[in-house]
């Protein structure tokens, strides 16, 4: 597409920006985000984690989303280089790591909580931890990534 095709790209852009499955994702993410963040507080300031049951089943539907969702981008965008591109592998290689780390997490909440009827899961720091900081750097990353391919498309095109 040329610089006369700018009407042409912009309604493909709109159009990619209201796709149902990146609305799922986006939606997925953002309940994920609130969640794990009420989760981190709560235990730190209480000791309990409210909601846990319902982020570890939204965890594993974002993670089955997301994926499609990937995979189709991937086939899409593999060929671009770019600052955007760069962010964008570092925005899916923490999505990546927030969602294994995850799904570790949820087989132990799993086993303690469901299998074990135990009050409270034996979660190890070290993997909450990960967990934690791949969860920030998703939203970092992912921000930084949109906004990068947005900035680039503001561009005039030759």
């Amino acid at each position: 597409m040329g610089a006369d095709d700018a009407p042409a790209r912009e309604t493909v852009r709109a159009n990619r920006l209201r796709a149902p499955l990146l609305l799922a994702v986006w939606g997925l993410l953002a309940f994920e985000a609130a969640g794990g963040i009420v989760i981190f507080v709560a235990r730190l300031a209480t000791g309990n984690t409210p909601g846990e049951a319902l982020h570890v089943a939204a965890g594993v539907a974002l993670t089955i989303v997301y994926a499609v969702y990937q995979w189709r981008h991937w086939s899409r965008v593999r060929f671009q280089r770019g600052p955007h591109f760069l962010l964008g592998l570092l925005a899916a290689s923490s999505m990546a790591l927030a969602n294994l780390t995850g799904l570790a997490l949820g087989v132990v909440w799993w086993r303690d909580r469901v299998v074990g009827h135990a009050a409270a899961a034996g979660y190890p720091a070290t993997l909450c931890a990960v967990h934690n900081v791949g969860s920030m750097l998703v939203l970092t990353f992912v921000g930084a990534h949109l906004a990068a391919v947005l900035m680039r498309d503001r561009r005039p095109h030759a």
